[in-house]
């Protein structure tokens, strides 16, 4: 009998994949784990502010409030007829929902900030592995004597990518694009305004 190839995982999916799945709940369950008390009640509160619950309660109570203030529900007495009360209490209550929305944003924030870093370390951590790999198919290939293992390119190839340095590189002509740009937006009139004067002996 020959030997069978291994089931594949049920939902369609490799082992690896669902292995790297496991590990990423894991890890947000981790995470869920070590929030603090009020962490869990600015998410809360945040979380319900941006519902449609949040937006029919206050449809409603607003609506009531000006109702009941303008005189359109009988046997009702006023209390706020200026709306004084009910600008004041909008405004603090827009207070605290910022206060409670920039708490969530600024966990969220950090929580991108290190995804962001551990997929920059896995990036460079896969450009590192695929330049060793072509050192190594290369130097293959030269023993071999393939044609295209003298390709010039492949000596670039075979660097390793310094991540300062391409940092650099970008913010550098993003600066260069950006004055560029600005010069040619400006009309003939601006260009020699701009330009310097000449010194007085000519130069």
């Amino acid at each position: 009998m020959g030997t069978h190839a291994p089931n594949p995982a049920p939902s369609g999916m490799t082992s690896v994949v669902e292995r790297n799945i496991a590990a990423m709940i894991a890890r947000r369950r981790t995470d869920e784990a070590r929030r603090g008390v009020q962490d869990r009640i600015a998410d809360a509160i945040g979380h319900f502010a941006g519902s449609m619950p949040f937006v029919y309660i206050h449809a409603a109570l607003f609506g009531a409030w000006v109702a009941i203030n303008l005189g359109w529900v009988p046997g009702v007495p006023k209390f706020d007829e200026t709306f004084v009360v009910l600008a004041m209490f909008a405004s603090v209550e827009a207070i605290f929902l910022s206060t409670f929305v920039l708490i969530t944003q600024n966990r969220m924030a950090e929580l991108a900030d290190r995804r962001a870093d551990l997929d920059l370390q896995v990036s460079l951590l896969a450009e590192h592995e695929v330049t060793r790999l072509i050192t190594l198919v290369k130097a293959m290939a030269d023993r071999m004597g393939v044609d295209e293992s003298r390709d010039p390119e492949l000596a670039e190839l075979e660097k390793d990518v310094a991540p300062e340095r391409v940092l650099d590189h970008m913010e550098a002509s993003e600066r260069k694009f950006a004055a560029d740009s600005g010069t040619r937006g400006m009309g003939a009139r601006e260009r020699a305004d701009a330009r310097p004067e000449p010194r007085a002996d000519g130069r």
